[in-house]
């Protein structure tokens, strides 16, 4: 699968960040919203309550091994797959852990879990430093989690590989990308921890940790490399969550996991629907290679959008505009890409039920019950109703004209 060997990766000890600058002292952002416990929402009560606190527990332990490792990563610690996308001693660490969490919050019942890495690599002989190195960081995060044992390179191992689910049409299926922008989390930028759930083919539960985000409004800047060195900041983290019918909601991401259940700072989030076009902040992946810029930019002019585009990598994008950030997310990948389920599903949940929509490029409701793959047409709208019906029609209008 990886496109250069581990072992080649390993010998090399030039780090790939020696340190990261110091934070940019800025004033502090929080957003002046009122905050709820948990008992004061609907999710108490929630058909799947006890599988939501779950996953905000499994996606805050794998959000707290990732700042670790952002913090020291090392060019040892990083390896690239055969479609050139890194992955990082994070990623496989993040989905154990979760995977972990999941299993234990229902032994009974073998984990079903589509998630993006699988173990091939790390069982060759030539992973094993890596695999090392993997387990000492979750047996780490373990260390403080009441009751937690720790596991064996063996055990790990297992649990990523719990991760191979197809998914389907029937049954419960967790659906994981450990890290949602490896590039961005290479690079020092924003990432997020993505876990949802489907049940019967419906997206019912979506939680989403983003690190580098600030709990207040973001800017341009907190799309790049400065993100990270702002991470242990009280203002900056940020764990959204959702769960269908229920409504989303956002809460800071602790440096110190804690039950859901005993927060205080929930608080309620919805789109921010516009009346005039020219007001309307629209969002794109960071990197040209995940989207087309200029075809973007060509449809936000026709849809009579004045501002710039706020980049930013990973599924944070469905965060903030679920927080009225901004109102418009596009992605259009090249042609031959096809999209995988567990890089919208979380996000996806959060925004409809925040009051958004999010379609494909031809205006088709998303579908993540057809597998691994989403197969879409024509790339990726979410905004408020009024805004997305909007930029289709700019869409369309673009693509008459190509």
């Amino acid at each position: 699968m990886l496109g250069r060997s581990l072992a080649s990766v390993q010998q090399r000890q030039v780090a790939l960040v020696p340190r990261l600058p110091a934070p940019v002292q800025r004033p502090k952002r929080v957003m002046c919203r009122s905050s709820l416990t948990w008992s004061e929402t609907p999710l108490q009560t929630a058909q799947y309550a006890k599988e939501l606190e779950a996953a905000c527990q499994a996606v805050q332990l794998a959000s707290k091994l990732c700042r670790t490792v952002q913090q020291q990563l090392t060019t040892a610690e990083k390896t690239d797959k055969q479609d050139d996308s890194p992955v990082t001693v994070a990623d496989y660490g993040a989905q154990a852990l979760v995977a972990w969490v999941l299993q234990r919050s229902d032994p009974s019942v073998r984990l079903s879990m589509v998630a993006e890495e699988d173990a091939t690599d790390l069982k060759s002989p030539s992973g094993g430093v890596m695999l090392t190195r993997i387990t000492q960081l979750i047996n780490t995060v373990l260390e403080d989690v009441p009751d937690a044992e720790q596991l064996t390179e063996q055990q790990v191992v297992d649990l990523i590989e719990l991760g191979g689910s197809n998914g389907g049409r029937t049954g419960r299926h967790w659906v994981l990308d450990p890290i949602d922008g490896t590039r961005g989390f290479v690079g020092m930028r924003q990432y997020a921890v993505c876990l949802g759930m489907l049940q019967d083919g419906d997206v019912l539960l979506g939680v989403l940790g983003c690190p580098n985000l600030p709990q207040g409004r973001a800017q341009d800047d907190d799309g790049g490399a400065d993100a990270a060195s702002r991470s242990s900041s009280s203002d900056v983290g940020v764990l959204f969550l959702a769960h269908r019918g229920c409504g989303a909601y956002a809460a800071p991401l602790p440096q110190q996991p804690t039950p859901l259940s005993s927060s205080s700072k929930l608080t309620r989030i919805h789109v921010q629907d516009v009346t005039d076009m020219s007001g309307a902040r629209f969002m794109e992946s960071f990197e040209s290679r995940h989207s087309d810029h200029s075809f973007t930019a060509a449809v936000a002019k026709q849809a009579g959008v004045t501002l710039p585009p706020l980049r930013m990598d990973s599924q944070v994008k469905y965060g903030l505009l679920s927080r009225g950030d901004a109102g418009i997310f596009m992605r259009f990948p090249p042609p031959a890409y096809r999209e995988k389920i567990w890089d919208h599903c979380a996000g996806f949940c959060i925004v409809e039920e925040a009051g958004g929509k999010v379609t494909d490029g031809s205006g088709a409701r998303l579908d993540f019950a057809r597998g691994r793959w989403l197969d879409l047409d024509g790339g990726i709208i979410a905004a408020p109703p009024a805004v997305h019906e909007a930029v289709l029609k700019a869409v369309q209008t673009v693509r008459s004209k190509m």
